[in-house]
């Protein structure tokens, strides 16, 4: 059974038989993946099958070497193609779970190049360049190396991802033991993604890991089997957690919510949990006074719900994002739009039921966004890029995919907002070569996605090298984004990355 720190009592509702600590293992690391952000990028912790050249004596004989101010980042493979004398030796990665790390006494080469290869002043400049999966093999390279890489500084803003099978190890006698988790504190991660855990796994989670009781910001549930008590255990345990994820959930209850948030939470994301509905919101509303950033998606929530925040919230909350929320309504907008007029983003994604007026009550009403979907509205117009092009001259993020209404008339009207930075067009089968032309004088635009749009011709595409600020542009499963086309945008359009 797992030995309870000082002061820390296991909560009776949560048995524990069976399960132990796991001492210390010598690397720290696990078979986790490591996530940058929300939804962005994804690394995940890898034991490659061979040995990749790391440092080179080639690069080693470099000691003038001016690491910070290289032209381009540098990559595992970019050191190993550094070229090196036929009998030189080269510093690897050795994968053998069980062997020992190499000292730096016993690095091959002259001493000086040894000297070169730990030289922590010039390995804390190195290692920036290197991925979140790089850095978790480089760490395996010797005991200088990990002592580098293992400052929380080159971890900030990753989120180790830990599914329930990585969280245990299974004995010979056919028992339990919890892994270590003491690599993940040395590096001081503050975010956590747990998918598929129970109650008993986040209470173990939160007895082993050093930093769960004040060092972790944010916490994430995925396809979790959480109850109630779960829920109200790990927020009152992990009393740093101000950021909250709650996805696939689908054992907790309503009540669960009025008994466990916390007054701290900032930031609260719920999405695919079947038991939330309106009393969900009502809790959400009376229990989260400081709430900056809401992210709900419940296909039981209605209009009544929309109308629960309070004033306080409505002068914190900056951002609102409610992805397939399909009975809501324009009254539900109306409640929106008072209960919270200070919103700088805003997404009615997948809400099927908002029409033109709904979004003429956005645009009248929250003259401070900067980003707006309405992606999957089949009921929104060409009237209502109108609305927005005429109110919101703050926008500068634009997302319209699959709205099937809009023509070349919406269009024209975009074409007046000076401050539009990107627009989402992808699937919207009305929109022709015609329309692409009153986006050649949007200077602002970096951001282009036509993707899936069927009317566009090459001609109409080609247009779009007037666009020379164009940083990005999406003409994925287009009809008229021929080879020859590509060609052409990479002869005119050399600072724009062009997505076929």
């Amino acid at each position: 059974m797992s030995n309870p720190r000082n002061g820390d009592t296991k909560p009776p509702c949560l048995p524990r038989n069976g399960l132990v600590k796991i001492p210390t293992q010598p690397n720290g690391l696990g078979s986790a993946s490591i996530t940058k952000g929300t939804p962005a990028v994804k690394n995940r912790l890898c034991q490659p099958s061979s040995v990749p050249a790391i440092l080179s004596p080639a690069l080693a004989h470099r000691s003038d070497l001016p690491i910070p101010s290289l032209a381009s980042p540098l990559s595992l493979a970019t050191l190993a193609s550094v070229s090196s004398p036929p009998s030189a030796s080269l510093v690897g990665l050795n994968t053998s779970e069980g062997s020992e790390q190499p000292s730096p006494e016993r690095l091959p080469g002259s001493p000086s190049e040894r000297q070169l290869a730990v030289d922590e002043k010039i390995l804390n400049r190195l290692f920036w360049y290197f991925s979140a999966c790089e850095k978790c093999v480089l760490a395996q390279v010797c005991k200088a190396w990990r002592r580098v890489l293992y400052q929380p500084k080159f971890w900030v803003g990753l989120t180790p991802v830990l599914h329930t099978k990585e969280l245990y190890n299974i004995l010979p006698g056919g028992e339990k033991e919890f892994v270590s988790l003491q690599g993940f504190a040395i590096r001081g991660f503050d975010s956590f993604c747990l998918v598929g855990v129970s109650d008993l796994d986040i209470c173990e989670f939160i007895d082993n890991y050093p930093l769960s009781k004040k060092g972790v910001k944010s916490m994430s549930l995925k396809r979790s089997t959480i109850t109630d008590a779960g829920l109200e255990v790990m927020l009152e345990q992990m009393q740093g957690v101000v950021r909250l994820e709650l996805s696939g959930c689908n054992d907790f209850t309503e009540a669960g919510l009025w008994s466990s948030l916390n007054a701290r939470i900032t930031a609260l994301s719920v999405s695919d949990c079947i038991n939330v509905a309106d009393d969900a919101i009502a809790a959400i509303s009376q229990l989260l006074p400081n709430l900056t950033e809401l992210n709900l998606q419940a296909y039981h929530v209605t209009d009544t719900a929309l109308a629960y925040f309070t004033a306080k919230q409505g002068y914190t909350t900056h951002t609102l994002r409610l992805n397939s929320c399909w009975e809501i309504t324009n009254h539900g907008v109306v409640n929106m739009v008072h209960s919270l007029p200070n919103l700088s983003v805003l997404s009615l994604s997948g809400c099927s039921k908002v029409t033109d007026d709904g979004v003429e009550l956005v645009a009248e009403n929250l003259r401070k966004l900067r980003s707006l979907d309405l992606s999957w509205c089949p009921r929104i117009t060409d009237m209502a890029l109108e609305y927005i092009a005429c109110d919101l001259h703050k926008l500068e993020e634009l997302v319209l995919d699959r709205c099937v209404r809009i023509t070349d008339t919406g269009l024209s009207y975009l074409s007046t907002m000076s401050s539009l930075r990107s627009l989402y067009l992808r699937w919207c089968c009305q929109v022709q070569d015609f329309g692409l032309k009153h986006l050649l004088s949007m200077g602002s635009l970096r951001l282009l996605s036509l993707a899936g749009c069927p009317l566009l011709t090459t001609t109409g595409l080609s247009g779009l090298v007037q666009l020379q600020e164009l940083e990005e542009l999406e003409l994925t499963n287009c009809p008229g984004a021929t080879p020859e086309l590509f060609k052409y945008f990479s002869q005119h359009l050399p600072c724009c990355m062009v997505i076929e």
